[in-house]
């Protein structure tokens, strides 16, 4: 995995950490893009450094999606308005 994939987003997008089968991170996907929120997808299946990240956000777990703000913090899971809300402070 590049450095990158673990730095802090650009201001006013978002890192999403997901996997290829995952519902909730294809859903979250549409609505950013809808609301034009930029992102960078890691797929946690093809990126296994990426792993340990999430699950260190996650208690342990290999939950996605896993997003990586701007300011450092991370969500798991959350609604489209709450990635909004996230960015816009």
């Amino acid at each position: 995995m590049s450095a990158s994939a673990l730095k802090h987003p650009s201001p006013g997008s978002v890192t999403m950490f997901s996997t290829s089968w995952c519902g909730y991170c294809n859903r979250l996907k549409a609505q950013m893009g809808r609301e034009g929120i930029a992102f960078t997808e890691v797929n946690i299946e093809d990126v296994p450094e990426a792993v340990q990240f999430v699950m260190d956000a996650n208690d342990g777990n290999q939950t996605v999606p896993t997003l990586l703000f701007p300011d450092g913090s991370s969500a798991t899971n959350p609604s489209i308005h709450e990635v909004k809300k996230r960015l816009a402070s």
